[in-house]
Parts: structure tokens; sequence; C-alpha cells
């Protein structure tokens, strides 16, 4: 990923001079030049090719095909974009990543200054009494006098050896890893607000569903009752159903817990506090699932996720650390100047004959700090070393995200056709349970084991239907959510 360089430096004169005037010479900096990593070289995301596959229930992949800038409008609801318009405008997590990208440019263009010389100008107003013993600086022997000064002075630090220009670069760097981590930041508030919303929805629907068999219940166990008091059913039958009953009791506040703190998380991630006007939830059926999944090629993954481009970012300022600590071992240079005027009457100040100045040239080379230098630039080295490796960690993280989703979208099409025709059977069998109950030609047993399955086929069809949702969300996270195509 990066040129390593035996980069430790004796210190003999000749090497010193002969590197001081190559540098000078060829305007070089020290320390390895960054080479932005190249694309993983693999030309699929699974072993099983899935991005060819088919009979995803309606959807397909379309490799290569680019990533909208707004993604979330392809579900289709929208409320849905409301949603995701009101966080964008009011979450602060989003408004502080703004602030600390604008943090970071502001830092590394204040470290572009130090490639100018520094111009300060003074003026010094003083009042001085020499002692008696010692001779007056003045004409006429006065030992009470004024002094005017007026100053400027110029100082200036030649790069020879590009110890600032890494510094400049590796500040340059910190701030694109903030602009990526912003980027990131945008993406998983969106990500989270579009999952939180299937969410609420999934859970609201599985809500109504535990409502609907706790009344099927209580009408059922009415039933039993009624015919326990005409002595066509046994105490055992009816205690059966109260147990069934009290199943489908005590699954709703769990279900009451999670949607309110669902609701809640809306709230946060729209920038509103839980106590405030909720909006307005929406229904599984009202979102439209994408027919078209967008599938960047594996070679483009690299530049869209805003983590590699972080993490490549981070590497770039590893990189130039050392290019930094290279140059702390080497002579730096300060040219200074100075120019003025001192008079003992203002008034008199810049007049003929009370001007100063002063021209200088200041070298300095480190010549022993215990080894400090020395190990300051193997830290670095390590750093840059650990940095690759985090990059390289991060790449393989981004490819196993969207080989995972894939599997995902891969399953769920079977999976939801499987739990609507078991929650459709579910039903078909509950029905038909309870009409034999009550005709008398099939006893309690029955209709609780129907019911027990409709709920349960009801639940999975719900949560099939949200997964599918959700893990076409999460491809569109995967694939670096086309924050390219947004005016960020």
């Amino acid at each position: 990923m990066h040129q390593k360089k035996n980069l430790d430096l004796p210190f003999h004169p000749g090497v010193i001079a002969a590197a001081m005037f190559g540098a000078l010479l060829a305007g070089c900096a020290v320390g390895p030049d960054f080479k932005q990593p190249g694309a993983p070289k693999v030309q699929s995301y699974t072993a099983d090719k899935l991005e060819a596959a088919s009979g995803l229930g309606g959807q397909r992949f379309v490799p290569g095909q680019d990533i909208p800038g707004e993604w979330w409008t392809a579900f289709g609801s929208p409320q849905l974009n409301a949603l995701v318009a009101a966080a964008l405008a009011n979450n602060p997590d989003l408004q502080a990543a703004q602030a600390a990208l604008r943090a970071a440019r502001e830092a590394a263009a204040a470290q572009r200054g130090d490639l100018f010389p520094s111009v300060d100008a003074s003026v010094s107003p003083t009042r001085q009494s020499v002692a008696d013993v010692l001779a007056s600086p003045l004409a006429n022997n006065s030992n009470l006098f004024s002094l005017h000064t007026a100053q400027l002075n110029i100082s200036y630090a030649p790069d020879i050896f590009g110890g600032l220009r890494r510094q400049i670069e590796a500040g340059a760097a910190q701030a694109e890893a903030q602009r990526f981590q912003r980027n990131a930041t945008y993406l998983t508030l969106v990500s989270n607000v579009v999952l939180a919303a299937v969410n609420e929805a999934s859970l609201r629907e599985q809500l109504q569903a535990a409502e609907q068999a706790e009344t099927l219940a209580l009408r059922q166990l009415e039933l039993a009752r009624k015919q326990r008091a005409l002595g066509a059913l046994g105490l055992a039958d009816v205690a059966a159903q109260e147990t069934l009953a009290a199943q489908a009791q005590a699954a709703l506040p769990a279900l009451r817990k999670q949607l309110a703190q669902q609701r809640d998380q809306i709230a946060v991630l729209t920038g509103r506090f839980p106590g405030e006007e909720a909006m307005r939830g929406m229904d599984l059926a009202s979102l439209s699932l994408p027919v078209q999944l967008p599938l960047s090629l594996p070679s483009a993954l690299v530049q869209q996720r805003p983590d590699v481009r972080a993490a490549q970012a981070q590497l770039q300022a590893a990189s130039a650390q050392v290019g930094v600590a290279i140059a702390n071992r080497l002579p730096s240079f300060t040219i200074s100047g100075s120019a003025g005027s001192s008079a003992l009457d203002f008034s008199r100040l810049l007049s003929s004959g009370t001007g100063f100045w002063s021209l200088g040239l200041n070298v300095t080379q480190p010549l022993f700090r215990g080894g400090s230098l020395l190990h300051e630039q193997r830290a670095a080295e390590a750093g840059l070393d650990q940095a690759d490796a985090q990059y390289r960690s991060v790449v393989l993280g981004a490819f196993q995200n969207v080989a995972d989703t894939l599997h995902a979208i891969a399953a769920d099409a079977d999976a939801l056709a499987t739990a609507t025709r078991a929650e459709s059977a579910a039903r078909r069998g509950f029905d038909a349970a309870q009409a034999q109950w009550k005709a008398g030609s099939a006893g309690s047993p029955a209709v609780l084991l129907a019911q027990q399955n409709l709920l349960q086929a009801s639940q999975s069809r719900i949560q099939a239907q949200a997964a599918r949702l959700a893990d076409t969300v999460a491809l569109f996270q995967a694939l670096g959510g086309g924050w390219w195509n947004q005016d960020l």
C-alpha cells in the first residue's frame, strides 16, 4: 500500500550538505510520497456470483448502475421523504460533523500560513531613569528621558527539506478524513431514519396482529365458558383457553414497549424531543420495494464508501508524518530582519538619523536529543504500518458488508413468500377449526392450536416483509449511499 524506505540518516557533515544541496535544487520533501492504493482485483462480491441471481421476488440487481443521491425516494413514500428531510435539517449529530469538518479545514488552512514570512510591527514608548553611578546614554548627560521606538520585524523559515509541507499534507489529509467522516454520519443518519420507519411500521402491524389474536382468544374463551355452563366442555378445556388468552395478552406489553421506544428513536433522529408530538407513522404496504437494485462494480466500491475513503486519508496523514519526523532530524533555517526608528520625541520618529536595521541567518542542527528524534521517526513509521493495516481491514469489511447484504436479499424473497403462504394456510385452518368447534364436530384443542399457528404465522409474515425492506436499505448503505451525487 505504501513504499517503505530506510530512513535512519547518519549525521555526517557531507551527507547533510549533500542533502541540503539536493533539496535546494529539487525543492523536494523528505519522506515517502503517498500513492493512492489501487482497487482490489476482484470481480465479484460473493463466491456464488449473486450479482447475476434471478428469482428475487420481483427485484433484480443492476451491476454498474449508479446510486442516486436521494436513494430513499425509491421506496415511494412521501412520509418517509419528510422524515429524512427533517432529520437532515435538525439532527445535531450531523450538525456536529459539519462543524468538525469546518474546524478541520480551517486548521489545515492555518498551517499553510507558515510557508510565508511573518511580519510584525511594534511601537514601544518608554520612560527611563539611569542610575547616577552609570553614564547617561544621551549627549546632554540627562539621566531621565523618554525613548520612543517603532520597529518592523520580519522572520522567514524556508522549508528546505519539506518538513512543513509534509505537516501541511498531514493536516489536509486529516481534513479530508473529517470530510468522509461527515459523509459517513450523513449516510448513517439517513439509513437509520429509513430503518427506524420500517421497524416502526413493522412493530405497529405486529401489535395489531397481537391485539387481534387477543380479541379472538377472549371471544373463544367466552364461548368456552358458555359451553362449559351447558355441560358441553370440561374444566380442562376452559382452563386451556384461559391460558391461551393470557398468553395473547402477555405478548402485548413487550410490543407496545418496543413500538414506543422506536417512536422515541425517530423523534431524536429528526431532532425532536420524545415528548413532542410524533409524526404520523406509515404502513409497510405504503413502502414500495425498489424493483431495480443498483449494484456498484467491486472496483468502484473503495471510492464510494466513506469509511474506506476516511481510512485512505488517515493513511496519507500517517505517511506525511514520517516526512515530518525525518525533517525534524535535519537542519532548520531562519532568516530574520528588523528595521525601525528610535527618538526621544515621538514627533521625531522616522526622521533622519533615528533609523536602525538588522539582518541575520540562524541555522540549527539537532546534535543530541537522547535518541528522541530517531525514536519519533520510528514511531511515525510504525504508525504508517498501522494505518496501512487498518485501511486494508476497512476495505475487507466493506466487501463483507456488501456480500452479507446480497445474501440477505437473495434469501428475503423466499422467506417472505413462504411466510405469506404460511399465514394464508394458518388463517384458513383457524377459520375451519373454529367453524367445526361451533358445530360441535371438533374439540377446543384443535381451535387452540389453529389460533396459535395463526398468530405465529402473522408475526412471521410481518417480520419477513420488514426484513426485505430493511435489507434493501442496507444494500444502499453498504454501497456508499450515493453521497457523491449530493451537494454535501
